[in-house]
């Protein structure tokens, strides 16, 4: 994409002159638009950002008379370029030095004003890499791993603050919530919750001295983040162990109440199962699996309007039930008789193996909210 059709927003709260150096870069490599918005600075780093505007005519300056935190000053810059410009795109990049202007200039080369995705510049978290911070691989290694595990892809850098979209996407920046630096992490589950393609641009990576200029707060906006990441899918657990124990109240009376089968050898497809585990399974399922897609929609997932997601809980539930029954009557043959404890330790460890994989279809397909406008809607 040209760069005279890019939009860069800066947010920036308290700069010091890593900003002027910022903003002189980003003119020198010739791009003609910038947003620069103070998000509540203390008084007297105020003529910083009128000198910057007053410099440099290609310089917007907005402001928030109190700092609203750095999603917020993103939006604002977003919904400025959409409401009152025809850029085709816009960029994110942090003030503080971060980003080299010529990876910035690699986004806006990446930058397709037709294709609707998000671009983000990713920073080389391997160990190969000795110039990052612990504590920063370490949580973006952790970060990255779980965002694998619930959201099905891997991000090799989920805090990238080096961003770009075209306009086609500036709807969905303006819907996304999160008022500080969960926003960034709000934006990857909604463009993953959308089926919205990423693609990785990988960038330099810099910490200037480790990052200490970094209004982010080790606590507080990490707890925020995974708030956000993990919130679903502690709801969906508590769900979980709810419906696990109306499944196993139910599955163990029933295989106290016939231990007289313990004998009894059932073939099935070549196989051999024991009668009362091939019987009692799909029972103590039917029993817990009305509980379980209550609590679901209503409580893990929150949905309002999801048409067809009985049917479709109800698909899933069949076939979760024939894997486990099966799994389970086949490996529960080989346990020796009067051994119930070991029966059930057999089938929580299926029950484990699937969890996972049924938590990603639930939320991806069966209670799929296409009318929520944010993540936290969908949640």
């Amino acid at each position: 994409m040209q760069l005279s059709e890019v939009s860069v927003v800066l947010p920036s709260l308290d700069p010091d002159e890593k900003l002027d150096a910022v903003i002189d870069g980003l003119l020198e490599y010739g791009f003609t638009d910038i947003i620069l918005v103070n998000d509540g600075s203390k008084p007297e780093n105020l003529p910083r950002f009128q000198r910057a505007a007053d410099t440099h005519k290609e310089v917007h300056l907005l402001h928030h008379e109190v700092n609203r935190g750095k999603g917020q000053a993103l939006r604002t810059g977003v919904a400025y370029i959409r409401d009152h410009t025809a850029f085709a795109g816009v960029i994110t990049a942090d003030a503080d030095g971060q980003h080299t202007v010529h990876d910035t200039l690699l986004l806006a080369d990446a930058m397709d004003e037709k294709k609707p995705e998000l671009l983000l510049g990713s920073r080389d978290f391997s160990h190969k890499n000795k110039s990052i911070p612990f504590r920063s691989r370490f949580g973006n290694r952790a970060t990255s791993t779980v965002f694998a595990l619930l959201y099905g892809r891997w991000l090799p850098d989920t805090q990238t603050g080096l961003r770009a979209v075209s306009r086609a996407c500036f709807d969905d920046l303006l819907a996304i919530t999160g008022d500080r630096f969960e926003y960034e992490m709000n934006m990857l589950i909604y463009f993953s919750m959308h089926k919205i393609p990423f693609r990785i641009i990988p960038i330099e990576t810099i910490y200037l001295e480790e990052n200490k200029s970094s209004h982010f707060h080790p606590l507080r906006d990490s707890w925020r983040i995974y708030k956000l990441l993990l919130g679903s899918f502690l709801r969906f657990s508590a769900a979980a162990i709810v419906s696990l124990l109306v499944d196993y109240a139910v599955l163990s009376l029933l295989m106290l109440l016939w231990h007289d089968m313990d004998t009894v050898v059932l073939p099935v497809f070549g196989l051999l199962f024991s009668a009362k585990a091939l019987i009692a399974t799909p029972i103590a399922r039917l029993c817990s699996a009305p509980c379980n897609f209550l609590l679901n929609k209503n409580f893990s997932f929150k949905v309002k309007e999801s048409q067809g997601a009985a049917w479709r809980y109800a698909a899933l539930a069949l076939g979760v039930l024939i894997v486990t029954t099966l799994l389970f009557g086949w490996l529960n043959h080989f346990i020796p008789a009067h051994h119930e404890g070991l029966s059930l330790l057999l089938k929580g460890a299926i029950d484990i193996v699937l969890y996972f994989v049924n938590y990603r279809i639930q939320r991806n397909w069966v209670f799929k909210e296409k009318s929520c406008k944010n993540e936290t809607e969908c949640a």
